[in-house]
């Protein structure tokens, strides 16, 4: 095979990634203390005294930071491990075609649970808002599947699933901010300092993927090499995740 020696390269490279994804996430279990944030529902409830209808919060869940944090560094290790072990042949054989929608599969999970922890920091405890937060997320990602899938077939790059990838992955940034500016806003008590670095770190990270997308597409430079491309992802998702994880560990998770 022509790139045989890159794709081994590879696979000792998810190898490690998924090695350093594991430690981290063992460590947010082990040395996290138990900050937990609320999750509520809000149903309506008819009111006999004034006769409307009004909702009313109830607490559906108490969810734990520290295992959370740790599911999407896990979920991470077990894709890059699964990758350079049983599913090798599978991974090479979609590379060859400039393809790996098991990134996006496990980016519509990892990155979706990441964005809901960054809603809960600044207030995005409603369960209706936070599944649709995941939905649309996830949806973001799956349209990058799509985006190598319907490329096989053109001759052209169609960019029609990246733009609508594009505007279900703003959606949720944009409620995020609209919180946090309203936490801001809201009187003396105001969010955490780290979640002040959260928000522009991580959202800096997500759309440096889809730049890297972009100049896969277009061919600048190195990243003519579909393989240097799918490496840039695989850094970046570590360096997102770890950015997001230490910071929240630190800010609220190290036991004190």
């Amino acid at each position: 095979m022509k790139n045989e020696k890159k794709y081994q390269g590879l696979r000792r490279f998810n190898l490690i990634m998924g090695f350093l994804h594991l430690v981290q996430g063992v460590f947010m279990i082990l040395v996290s203390n138990d900050t937990t944030y609320p999750i509520y529902t809000n149903f309506l409830n008819f009111n006999i005294e004034t006769f409307s209808l009004a909702p009313v919060a109830e607490m559906f869940y108490e969810l734990p930071f520290g295992p959370a944090v740790a599911v999407f560094l896990l979920l991470s290790a077990v894709a890059h491990l699964s990758l350079a072990t049983f599913g090798y042949g599978w991974y090479v054989e979609k590379l060859e075609l400039g393809m790996n929608p098991a990134r996006f599969y496990e980016y519509a999970l990892s990155s979706s649970l990441m964005i809901v922890l960054i809603g809960m920091l600044v207030g995005l405890w409603d369960l209706g808002v936070l599944i649709l937060i995941i939905g649309l997320n996830a949806t973001m990602n799956l349209f990058g599947v799509m985006m190598e899938l319907h490329n096989q077939t053109t001759k052209k790059t169609d960019w029609t699933a990246f733009i609508y990838g594009c505007i279900a992955g703003i959606i949720p940034w944009i409620v995020i901010v609209v919180y946090f500016l309203g936490a801001i806003g809201s009187g003396e008590q105001k969010p955490p300092e780290f979640v002040y670095a959260i928000i522009p770190t991580i959202f800096v990270f997500f759309n440096i993927f889809a730049v890297n997308m972009v100049l896969q597409y277009k061919k600048v430079g190195p990243w003519k090499d579909y393989l240097f491309g799918e490496r840039m992802y695989i850094v970046l998702s570590l360096f997102a995740k770890t950015a997001l994880a230490w910071q929240i560990w630190l800010g609220t998770l190290a036991p004190i």
